[in-house]
This record gives structure tokens, C-alpha cells and sequence, in this order.
């Protein structure tokens, strides 16, 4: 029950109200991945920022079991495998961002869609958490049974053959 596991990775691409980068941002995770984003809208409205609820700001895209653990080298190889250790919070959870999409192993560069970036959040968990999560009787993680940053940071050290610097 120890054992820690990745969940899943997101991939998120922010574009603000510019609809075009919005499109070029939801072409770039298809082709990436080869599964179909989710655009993500605003909740709230931000008058200064011209933000009004349903607004389509962005778009994500969620992967889980064998697809998340296929992409994950190929995102951490971006970064050349190095991750600062404030990327990694208390929760488990790691996000880093690529800064060209171009990075990425296996993707070319397409004209169409010209340079980009997206950020990468993934998430550590442990079997049982599904109690946090499920209808009936849900529950808080004790915290002897959660994924600490220091279990994180051995975690992907040893999987993924990660290195950590120092700020």
C-alpha cells in the first residue's frame, strides 16, 4: 500500500482571450498526445482584464495509467530531466513548463501552429486513495498515507532517472 504510483499527468496551455492561440494551443496537445483537449473557461468575471464567465481561456488534457506513463520521460527529457525542488510541492504533486513544444522528443516543429509552450502538472498518489474521492463514505488521506515532497523527490529520482538542483 506504500507503493507510490503516478495517476495521471496534465498537460494545461493558457491563451488568455486570444481565440487563435486558443485553436493553436488545442491542435499542439492533440498532436502531442493523440487524444482530443478540453478547453477551459473562466468562472468568474474580471473586469479589468475583460474576463466574462464562459469565456474559453485555455485548454487542458488529462492522461492516466499506461498513455501517462508512455509521455512522462518524453515531457521530463524536454527539461533535460532536471527539475528545481520547489517544483515539487507538499502533496506530491510536481508541475514544470516546457518552453517549445519543439523539446519534446518525437514532435516537429509545425508552421501552422509556430512556437508554443504548455505547462505540466503530474500528480503522485498511493493505492487507497480512491477513499478521498469515492461517493459513499468519503474520507481524508491520513497523513501517514500521504506522498510527502521528500517520497516524491526519491520517487522520481529512482523511476525516472531525475535529477534535482539546487536553486
Amino acid at each position: 500500500m506504500k507503493e507510490i504510483r503516478v495517476e495521471k499527468v496534465t498537460l494545461n496551455i493558457g491563451a488568455g482571450k486570444d481565440q487563435t492561440k486558443l485553436d493553436k494551443g488545442m491542435q499542439l496537445l492533440s498532436t502531442i498526445t493523440n487524444a482530443t483537449p478540453v478547453k477551459t473557461v473562466t468562472s468568474k468575471r474580471i473586469q479589468e482584464w475583460g474576463l466574462r464567465p464562459g469565456l474559453p481561456i485555455g485548454c487542458k488534457l488529462t492522461l492516466r495509467k499506461d498513455r501517462a506513463m508512455k509521455m512522462l520521460p518524453r515531457l521530463l527529457e524536454a527539461v533535460d530531466n532536471k527539475l528545481r525542488e520547489k517544483q515539487f510541492d507538499e502533496n506530491g504533486n510536481i508541475a514544470f513548463g516546457i518552453h517549445e513544444y519543439i523539446e519534446i522528443p518525437g514532435v516537429k516543429y509545425n508552421p501552422k501552429i509556430g512556437i508554443m509552450g504548455l505547462e505540466v502538472c503530474v500528480t503522485l498518489e498511493r493505492k487507497g486513495y480512491r477513499i478521498k474521492r469515492r461517493r459513499l463514505l468519503a474520507r481524508k488521506i491520513p497523513i501517514r498515507h500521504r506522498v510527502s515532497k521528500k517520497e516524491a523527490v526519491d520517487f522520481m529520482t529512482k523511476s525516472f532517472n531525475l535529477k534535482i538542483e539546487e536553486e
